[in-house]
């Protein structure tokens, strides 16, 4: 991932105020870009494929394919695209199926506000990023 052009994100949550809010945050900074929004897995696929994008934020908790088979498919489909999950899910046994199919973040929504920038700096640059709002458990293993 190039940090000379603005980063390309694709933004995909299906709670329409957050995911504004989510956009909102990215738009202040001048090296992030949005290319689009998605509500739905099916529409976070699609939108990949044709985007290509170089940083998915993807909720796990998704209608139509949630985020964790969304994931699966954009990896077939956009596999350059780095994907954080941003979601409210934090038991340990998702994060670490969500890290293993090759996720590079997971940032937990209440933790949004403070962690979401730095995630996606981290992700840019090449390095894994897990929320301080998840337990040990949930972290354990996590490089």
């Amino acid at each position: 991932m190039q940090l000379t052009a603005p980063i390309r994100i694709l933004v995909v949550d299906d709670f329409e105020p957050y995911r504004r809010s989510i956009c909102s945050m990215i738009r202040q900074r001048p090296d992030l870009t949005v290319l689009a929004e998605a509500q739905d897995g099916l529409e976070a696929v699609r939108q990949a494929g044709i985007l290509q994008p170089d940083l998915i934020l993807l909720d796990i908790g998704l209608p139509l394919l949630n985020g964790i088979e969304a994931a699966r498919q954009i990896a077939e489909v956009a596999s350059t695209a780095r994907i954080i999950f941003l979601t409210q899910e934090s038991s340990a046994e998702v994060v670490h199926e969500a890290l293993a199919l090759g996720a590079w973040g997971y940032v937990i929504k209440a933790q949004a506000g403070t962690e979401l920038l730095a995630a996606v700096e981290a992700v840019a640059r090449g390095n894994t990023f897990v929320s301080s709002g998840l337990d040990g458990e949930a972290r354990s293993g996590v490089a």
